[in-house]
Order: structure tokens, then C-alpha cells, then sequence
């Protein structure tokens, strides 16, 4: 939803195959600007863990459906500072001792109005394991960064302001 010229979305991360992880991530972008992407995840291990944008919003089987990391460029997987990456790649998302981990980023690729590289009616998702973010020297860390399972998932949606960030 677009409100003075700011625009919305949010995705509500649920658990796959009872690993207990959920939380919420937030979007926003004004016109011609970055994206703003505010996340907070609970019931992770302690922790690195790999965060990203997939192809698709079916997630009908669960994470498993969400399809491979979003990358309408065809580029290599890279971290979410690189040139080289999908537009998906959001690199890590970092747990604490308790399991909970909050992210704060603005990212120069994804859009959530217009354009090539609009995220929403995809799914986000957060990993077992760190994103090598492409370092891996292995053609699976060039596709997913050695990533490994699913832990939750959800589908990007529209959404107007939000009350709290």
C-alpha cells in the first residue's frame, strides 16, 4: 500500500516442520529510495543463520515450495553488500543466546513497488546455517551460500503503515 509516497509490506514468518522459529519482517520504501527492511525472528539457535527473498509465495509443501533465492538477474549468489548477487540475498541474520534476532537494513536492489525486482507475493526465509554469502568455493555456495534447511518462511504482502517499527 502506498501512503505519501511511501510504500508497505510486511511477512509474517511461520515455523516449518516443527523447528519452532516465527517472527515478522517489515518493509518500506519511498519513492526512489532504498528499501527499508526491519526483522525480528524468535526461536532460532544461537547464531548466524541465512535470510532471503525466494522466488515464489507458494508455500503450499511448506518452506520447500518457496523455490530457490530470487534472482530475476541470473547473477551468482554473493552477500548482501556485493554487486554480484540475487535480490534476494539478505546475508545473515544474527541470534542471540536466547534464540531472538532482529535485523535493520536498507537494501539497494529489492523494491516492493514496480520494476524487476519487487519482492512482494514472494516468500521470505531464514536458514539452519550461515550464509557463506557465495565464499564457499563449492557451485552449491554460488547458488544458495551452504545455507542449509528451512527453519520458517512466509509470503510478502502489501500492507499500510505501521503502528510500531
Amino acid at each position: 500500500m502506498q501512503e505519501n509516497n511511501k510504500h508497505y509490506a510486511v511477512c509474517i514468518m511461520q515455523e516449518d516442520h516443527h523447528s519452532g522459529v516465527h517472527g515478522i519482517v517489515k518493509f518500506i520504501q519511498e519513492e526512489g529510495a532504498r528499501v527499508q527492511i526491519f526483522a525480528e525472528l524468535y526461536g532460532l539457535k544461537p547464531g548466524l543463520h541465512g535470510f532471503h527473498v525466494h522466488q515464489y509465495g507458494n508455500l503450499t509443501s511448506g518452506c520447500m515450495t518457496a523455490g530457490e533465492h530470487y534472482n530475476p538477474q541470473g547473477k551468482s549468489h554473493g552477500g548482501p553488500k556485493d554487486v554480484n548477487r540475487h535480490v534476494g540475498d539478505l546475508g545473515n541474520i544474527i541470534a542471540d543466546e536466547t534464540g531472538s534476532a532482529t535485523l535493520k537494513w536498507e537494501d539497494h536492489l529489492m523494491m516492493i513497488y514496480g520494476g524487476m525486482n519487487n519482492i512482494v507475493g514472494r516468500a521470505m526465509v531464514v536458514h539452519e546455517r550461515e550464509d557463506d554469502l557465495g565464499c564457499g568455493g563449492n557451485e552449491e555456495s554460488l547458488k544458495t551460500g551452504n545455507a542449509g534447511s528451512r527453519l520458517a518462511c512466509g509470503v510478502i504482502g502489501l500492507s499500510g503503515p505501521f503502528a510500531h517499527m
